[in-house]
């Protein structure tokens, strides 16, 4: 799996319009055609998904989308997107009870957290809709599906290893995570701290565990408090590509440039110049275009009754292939893509 190969022709969909100060939405109709990676059967006349992320103007949620509405297009389903534009962990209730009242057949939601979205979604399902998690969980028995990018494990040790690689397994370090509510990284945190507990080769100092909720300013500030606070910390750690990036500002024209490690999940086109100035060695993440898609084809499946979301189901995913269920629903996008001055020039770098 290649990130976004220079090879590749790369729609970018979904245009976010603001409508009112804190809601956006975006919908396209799309005729019932099949397009170039169509599914087994031609899909309903009404047939239409909405993705429900943890919120707008953020670059690795517009690949995302970019990637669901590809989708959505090929299998000329109606696709819309509707999210709030901060990442509180009640903001995104009333855009599902939205789709509860307009009758989507197929709901996709990044929870920002785990437990509060779920009485909506329930109510989502109980109105015939399939609900599927993406990016982020819920509770599993308030959804059908969820697609994951990489395993909880792989994103994990990958993090950890670079790390290693760059400072040793001695010293102080730091996690500036996004919110402290958001599924995907506390599984992710956690996931680090027992293989830092468990691995002999880890004898760092988890010093702290700050959060940017997903906000550059914030994250920025968080990075500049950690440094403040901690002077002796060896290396940080962001799993997150809106707080990695805004670490990475604040590193290249602080004293801490080259002096303290930073590594996490970012995006290519926002930390080659970082890579290209010395403030960072590597970072990792996936495609995130891939984790719409895949949620798109899932939520045909899902609609057209090929699965069920039980374990050991199997579904095409159109240019992707084929992809089957694993325990409690889940499914995995890929692999975790790792990035340094060696590969970096190899994938296409998006603008935003």
């Amino acid at each position: 799996m290649k990130f976004i190969r220079t090879t590749r022709t790369r729609r970018h969909g979904a245009g976010i319009v603001a409508a009112a100060a804190a809601v956006v939405l975006v919908m396209t109709g799309c005729a019932a055609s099949g397009g170039d990676g169509g599914g087994e059967s031609e899909a309903p006349a009404d047939a239409a998904i909405t993705f429900i992320p943890k919120n707008l103007n953020n670059p690795y949620i517009t690949l995302e989308l970019s990637g669901a509405k590809e989708a959505a297009e090929e299998l000329g389903y109606t696709y819309a997107e509707a999210a709030p534009l901060d990442a509180g962990a009640d903001s995104q209730i009333p855009f599902i009870q939205t789709e509860v009242q307009n009758g989507t057949n197929i709901v996709a939601v990044s929870p920002n957290d785990p437990d509060a979205v779920c009485p909506a979604m329930e109510d989502a399902r109980a109105g015939g809709a399939k609900l599927i998690t993406f990016d982020s969980d819920s509770a599993v028995e308030c959804r059908d599906l969820f697609i994951n990018q990489v395993s909880v494990e792989a994103v994990a040790k990958g993090q950890l290893e670079q790390l290693y690689e760059q400072i040793g397994g001695t010293g102080e370090i730091a996690i500036l995570s996004a919110t402290a509510a958001a599924p995907n990284q506390n599984s992710w945190i956690a996931a680090m701290e027992e293989e830092i507990d468990a691995n002999p080769d880890y004898e760092w100092d988890l010093v702290a565990t700050v959060y940017g909720d997903d906000d550059d300013t914030k994250s920025f500030q968080e990075a500049q408090g950690l440094l403040q606070s901690y002077p002796e910390l060896k290396g940080i750690i962001s799993p997150t590509t809106v707080g990695i990036a805004a670490t990475a500002r604040y590193l290249s024209t602080s004293e801490y440039k080259g002096k303290v490690a930073l590594v996490g999940l970012g995006l290519p086109g926002q930390m080659k110049e970082y890579l290209e100035d010395g403030t960072v060695e590597a970072f990792a993440l996936w495609d995130p275009s891939e984790v719409g898609y895949l949620t798109t084809y899932a939520g045909k499946a899902l609609l057209d009754g090929t699965i069920t979301g039980k374990e050991g189901d199997t579904f095409d995913a159109g240019k992707l292939g084929s992809y089957t269920v694993g325990p409690d629903g889940l499914v995995l996008v890929g692999e975790l893509l790792k990035f340094d001055a060696e590969n970096i020039d190899e994938y296409d770098y998006i603008s935003f």
